[in-house]
């Protein structure tokens, strides 16, 4: 799969290129924009060692100096060992003839895209086309691999440029708690940094919340079999015998063949239980070793800097994995039971592997070193009556507390859902006393490690103990907290059902929202239940109050914090957060009665409003003000800590007015919500729904929690994982840990130190930004809800509906079943809608309007003076302002990956000619005027020029997912026009697979 041929890179822009003139649908007005190429570039194992979607801050070092390409000749050799060995098996498996169509197309693939040849595209398009349907799903497979591999070069390179820093001793990196604490040591004196850092800890809460969400493509299997190509890659960097490294080429090998013969997509859809599963598997592999060893690693980086610290759980897990209903009808009560089960018996588990080892290793005798009387209490407590071990406390400790544990998933599970061993030889049968709660089970950890460093042991802790210890206090009995989620119409319809049966209004849904509020508030003042106990509710109701009523017995089992928050999607109304209350107040989830002096509403799971669309957004501030004012919310929110969590939609937003206008509009709502939240003395947490493309919120999240408004995290922070991102940012342990710690890192950043946000000039920044915003909507709403035919221009052009069929997820492409068919971009999840428009390179939900934005803006004064002094406006805005700098970051690296030549062969599926240029054409031009006033603002004609390592990868993979992207649109004609070869299905899905791979951040 890969050439030895080295040359220096070419030139070309790969944020415009050519469409080749035999296919192209403004060919003309492309080529203008291109540069011929120079010399011949090198194929992908020239590509430079930084992720597509990389979380370091921008190299500027010169791309090709010699010391660049000395850092990085590992990471080729790596690439070229991985394809080498990709090919060998392509060769083993399908025979000579086929390696050989794939070497052909790759070679002329990297031939177009380095010397911009309308020959090799021509030649590209005839091979291509030439392919039986065995080739097809061969070649597909083939290119799908090879950017699955090159992945797990970049990240294996990733972690051996850390480590090569970490041993030279090179000063700490953006994006470490080290480099956020020395910023704070250069602000401020030892005294008040750690004040600072006390207070920060004490009351932070961080917590990342796993989703599953219909563009995770890559099944288990892969992702199983690629951590162990990352294991068995990173051993290489070893020193190792000629035996060890034959051995570790053959282990190698096999598992590039055992990817092979591994299915890439899944035969049936993907279930809840699925998804389940999956999210588990990060847990085994990174969060609980790492998430206990970024704890170690925060309290040591505090110990360097002489701030000693035993920092409180303040970051945590979370998950909507079997509790996000909006949407999808197959999470209900009983799969909310199965997901709280998994979770906690991984965890159960865990801590039984755990504290067995720690019964093997704690082989301290009383003899020689002694043991506190606490220890002694809780090994005479222990059912273990052998005389082997009288005078080894710890381990006659150990084996009680793996008793009670185990007594504790029992009582929790049921017998035998959690393997447990014998308690040893010499323990008398025992039905020990479960804990009562994690706690329980962490005091007695903290029991043994206080001994240990009392008797000149505490470096023993340190290996097992002090993480176990950890993790019982992050992941208690349930693992992650799992939120509960459902649109608001839901709600809606169940509380009029239930009124109407207990004839308190005949129809609430017909009712003014000041009435709705006023019988919402009777009720949940009221003891009473609303229910009847012997009348028929529809399924609908019973589901719904089925959902609540098994969260009630969820967190009777594993406490509170395993199902802690309630979110509601599509917050219209203050009435929407109440009919949550008083669905909870029927399920005797929410405790007492509103505006009660004697019986205060307590204990509920906390109800969240998510403001999604652009109107929404702009209402929050509104709606949160009349909610606190009512009756009872003070005690409420008073019982909850005084905080309050709202959430806000990346992605509805931007599908609802386009890129620029969504992350302005959220700007405003955070600040607008800071304001209202701290005149009422209430701490606000906001809770980020943020997505992996750039068009969902998503970017590097160093940046862009520090480019958040200034008060709006102030160690109060939730944000959603999301898609292919998940895999991609914790599938590694090591990239987990980084990626985990920079979340940790920016959030400390925002909250403690200044905003550089040049206050002098911040009203001529905003002033400058509403007026862009309220362009880019417009023409963002233009091409995408006023054109007549747009909708159908956009399911033709995209591979939206075969996206759809695909086995990716649990949740339906739309929230409407019936509404895909008819084919309605309103009820359309963005999710499909971004993934869509990544899929045929595009990428229009990140960029598109801000072109028009820009020149209006520029245009709109009579003289070349004034229009001067706005253009420099907006470049000091670019400098000096953290939000205006990540956005305008964020969509030259959309723009680097967009790929109009590609994009015109997508375009060519829509059958009317004359609309499809017509629409084209004006994506083309926006397209134009996007990348010609980001230069003017950014000084930099090349994409990514302050990031060239980055620019290098992304133009690096185009050869790779040229041949893919031009199979998606072949396949696709034949599919449309009728064609129902399974291959050929098969075929367009694993092109879908592979091109997310390439691109890496699709969710």
């Amino acid at each position: 799969m890969t050439s030895s041929r080295t040359a220096r890179p070419a030139r070309r822009n790969a944020a415009s290129p050519e469409v080749p003139a035999t296919e192209a649908l403004s060919a003309e007005a492309i080529v203008k924009k291109k540069k011929k190429a120079k010399a011949a570039a090198g194929a992908l194992e020239q590509a430079n060692g930084v992720s597509v979607e990389t979380e370091a801050a921008p190299e500027r070092a010169k791309p090709s100096s010699r010391a660049r390409d000395d850092k990085d000749r590992p990471l080729f050799e790596d690439i070229r060992y991985l394809g080498r060995l990709l090919g060998d098996v392509l060769r083993e498996q399908e025979g000579d003839a086929v390696f050989d169509v794939v070497e052909a197309i790759r070679q002329t693939a990297v031939k177009f895209r380095r010397e911009d040849d309308s020959e090799a595209s021509q030649a590209l398009e005839k091979k291509l086309r030439a392919l039986s349907p065995e080739q097809t799903v061969s070649v597909v497979r083939a290119f799908s691999y090879f950017s699955h591999l090159a992945n797990i070069a970049e990240d294996r390179h990733h972690n051996r440029r850390r480590r090569i820093h970490a041993l030279a001793g090179s000063a700490s990196q953006p994006g470490t708690i080290s480099y956020a604490i020395d910023r704070m040591g250069q602000q401020k004196n030892v005294s008040a940094t750690r004040k600072l850092l006390e207070k920060f800890f004490d009351d932070a809460l961080i917590v990342p919340v796993l989703t599953a969400h219909p563009t995770e493509v890559s099944r288990k299997s892969i992702l199983d079999a690629q951590h162990d190509i990352a294991r068995l890659l990173a051993e290489r960097d070893q020193e190792l015998t000629t035996r060890e490294r034959a051995q570790n080429e053959a282990v190698l090998r096999a598992r590039v063949t055992s990817l092979w013969q591994t299915r890439m997509l899944r035969e049936t859809h993907l279930s809840v239980a699925d998804e389940i599963e999956n999210a588990l598997s990060y847990y085994r592999t990174t969060f609980l070793e790492e998430i206990p060893a970024l704890y170690a690693d925060i309290e040591a980086a505090l110990a360097e800097h002489g701030l000693p610290a035993r920092l409180p759980a303040f970051f945590q897990m979370g998950s909507w994995i079997g509790g996000d209903r909006d949407g999808n009808p197959n999470v209900t009560g009983p799969t909310l039971e199965a997901a709280i089960t998994r979770q906690a018996t991984v965890i159960f588990e865990h801590y039984l592997e755990q504290v067995h080892k720690l019964g093997a290793e704690l082989s301290v005798s009383d003899l020689l070193a002694g043991s506190s009387d606490a220890v002694k209490a809780l090994a005479d407590a222990s059912p273990d009556q052998s005389l082997h071990r009288t005078d080894e406390p710890y381990r006659r400790a150990l084996i009680g507390m793996y008793t009670r544990l185990a007594a504790s998933a029992r009582v929790r599970l049921g017998e035998g859902v959690v393997a447990v061993r014998s308690a040893g030889r010499g323990a008398g049968p025992s039905r020990a006393v479960p804990y009562a709660d994690a706690s329980e089970f962490t005091r007695d950890l903290h029991v043994l490690i206080n001994s240990l460093a009392e008797h000149h042991g505490a470096s023993m802790s340190m290996l097992r103990l002090s993480p176990l210890a950890r993790a019982s206090e992050v992941f208690g009995f349930h693992l992650a907290s799992i939120d509960l989620r459902q649109s608001s119409d839901i709600h809606e319809a169940v509380i009029t059902e239930l009124f109407q049966r207990a004839g308190v209004v005949a129809n609430y849904a017909v009712l003014p929202e000041e009435k709705k509020r006023q019988v919402l508030l009777k009720e949940l003042a009221q003891p009473r239940p609303l229910r009847l106990p012997y009348a028929e509710y529809s399924e609908l109701a019973r589901s719904e109050l089925g959902v609540l009523e098994e969260a009630r017995i969820t967190r009777e089992k594993f406490g509170a914090r395993s199902v802690r928050n309630y979110i509601i999607s599509h917050t219209e109304t203050v009435s929407d957060l109440l009919e949550v209350m008083l669905l909870q107040k029927e399920t005797g989830v929410l405790r007492g009665y509103l505006d009660s002096k004697d019986d205060p509403p307590r204990d509920g799971v906390m109800v969240i409003p998510l403001f999604e669309t652009i109107a929404d957004l702009r209402n929050a501030p509104v709606i949160m003000s009349e909610f606190f004012a009512l009756p009872g919310i003070n005690k409420l929110i008073g019982n909850q800590g005084n905080k309050q969590e709202v959430m806000l939609g990346y992605s509805d937003s931007n599908k609802d007015g386009g890129f620029l206008t969504s992350n302005w509009e959220l700007y405003n709502t955070e600040l607008a919500l800071v304001a209202l939240f701290r005149k009422r003395g209430t701490t606000l947490r906001l809770f980020h729904g943020r997505g992996g493309t750039v068009g969902r919120g998503g970017g590097p999240t160093y940046q862009a929690i520090l480019s958040q408004p200034p008060g709006t995290v102030d160690g109060q922070i939730r944000l959603t994982e999301q898609g292919e991102v998940i895999a991609s940012k914790f599938g590694n342990p090591e990239i987990g840990r980084r990626n985990l710690e920079t979340v940790v890192a920016a959030t400390l950043e925002s909250s403690l130190l200044p905003h550089e946000n040049a206050p002098a000039e911040l009203p001529k920044f905003e002033s400058a930004m509403q007026t862009l915003s309220d362009s880019a909507m417009a023409a963002y709403r233009a091409l995408v809800y006023e054109t007549p035919g747009f909708t159908d221009y956009f399911f033709s052009s995209t591979p939206i509906a075969e996206i759809a069929e695909l086995n990716i997820g649990s949740r339906p492409a739309s929230r409407k079943l019936q509404d895909l068919k008819k084919r309605k971009i309103e009820d359309l999840r963005a999710i499909p809608w971004g993934f869509s428009w990544g899929q045929c390179r595009l990428l229009l939900t990140g960029w598109y309007g801000f072109g028009s934005a820009v020149t209006a803006y520029l245009n709109g004064v009579s003289s070349d003076a004034d229009r001067s002094k706005r253009l420099n406006l907006l470049r000091k805005m670019h400098k000096t302002w953290p939000f205006f700098m990540n956005l305008l970051s964020n969509m030259d690296m959309v723009l680097a990956k967009t790929d109009l030549a590609v994009a015109s062969r997508y375009a060519q599926l829509v059958i009317d000619k004359k609309f499809r240029k017509t629409v084209f054409d004006r994506i083309v031009a926006e397209h134009e005027r996007t990348c010609d006033v980001l230069s003017q603002i950014t000084g930099r004609s090349e994409r990514l020029a302050d990031n060239p390592l980055l620019a290098r990868s992304i133009k690096n993979r185009f050869p790779y997912l040229d041949p893919l992207n031009h199979l998606q649109v072949e396949l696709l004609k034949r599919h449309r026009a009728g064609d129902q070869n399974v291959r050929l299905r098969r075929g367009i899905h694993l092109t879908i697979n592979g091109i997310a791979a390439g691109l890496r951040n699709t969710g």
